[in-house]
């Protein structure tokens, strides 16, 4: 699943082909992508809208439009926007909508497994709602860190990965950030010690930062609007490496599962 740093790049390069143009239609080819509203209506309401502005909170991308409206996209697990032209041959493949500009840009969402989600909206209250402050923001701070971890019992992997605690962490980073603490995944949220605590703070910012900087990571579906591919994934030591040896101690890399997601750690390294 696209997380922080793959919609932050989604957005940082989206943004200056899009700021300032005019939404002259959507081509709907996967109508049930459109949450919380009639489809008719839904395009009745974006058609002739000027984007204003693009933003991203968490995982969500954010269209600000003249009306005032918002339009929000979710990538989910394999969504991707990639830029084209109305002068294109046909769309890519397992593209389910395309966001026609009045510049002869399209803006493809592609989405192989049919999650994404595109919903109109007049505020973010009810996305902000579910939001906790986002690792490199200044209110995530090493005191807030430190005492939601100590209300917890829940492992510390399925706690990082809460939503309304962090915005943004998502699977892979957690395990890259926990394996740079040296912490085991399955451990109590409330049992680490306050230098563990301090390394996992910091780990969690470095990975997100090193994600942003390498322009995300391209595991499976993922792709930047031009069409490329992000490098992070190059860089993980953990994410995605099951079987592989552990640039650190040499030891296999292994898979578990944590409340229900794949986890990725090295038994010596994170004991």
């Amino acid at each position: 699943m696209p997380e922080l740093p793959e919609v932050e790049t989604v957005k940082n390069q989206l943004a200056p082909h899009i700021t300032g143009r005019t939404i002259t239609n959507v081509s709907l080819l996967w109508e049930r992508m459109v949450k919380g509203q009639d489809p008719t209506e839904f395009l009745t309401l974006v058609t002739g809208q000027k984007i204003m502005d693009v933003t991203r909170h968490g995982k969500y991308l954010i269209v600000h439009l003249g009306s005032g409206n918002k339009l929000i996209l979710h990538l989910k697990m394999t969504g991707s926007l990639i830029l084209g032209n109305k002068t294109d041959a046909e769309p890519p493949q397992y593209a389910r909508a395309i966001i026609h500009l009045d510049d002869g840009q399209n803006v493809y969402f592609r989405d192989p497994r049919k999650f994404g989600v595109m919903k109109l909206v007049a505020d973010t209250k009810e996305i902000d709602a579910k939001l906790g402050p986002e690792p490199l923001a200044e209110d995530f701070t090493m005191q807030y860190f430190s005492d939601g971890l100590g209300k917890r019992t829940a492992p510390v992997k399925a706690f990082i990965l809460e939503q309304k605690f962090i915005a943004g962490v998502g699977n892979m980073y957690a395990d890259e950030a926990l394996f740079a603490a040296g912490i085991d995944p399955r451990r109590p949220a409330n049992s680490l010690k306050k230098t563990e605590i301090k390394r996992l703070y910091t780990a969690i910012r470095e990975v997100i930062a090193a994600g942003i900087k390498y322009g995300g990571a391209s595991v499976v579906t993922y792709y930047h609007p031009d069409g490329s591919v992000g490098t992070a994934h190059e860089h993980f030591n953990v994410a995605h490496n099951q079987k592989k040896i552990c640039t650190v101690c040499g030891g296999p890399v292994e898979r578990i599962v944590v409340r229900g997601r794949g986890t990725y750690y090295c038994p010596r390294c994170q004991k």
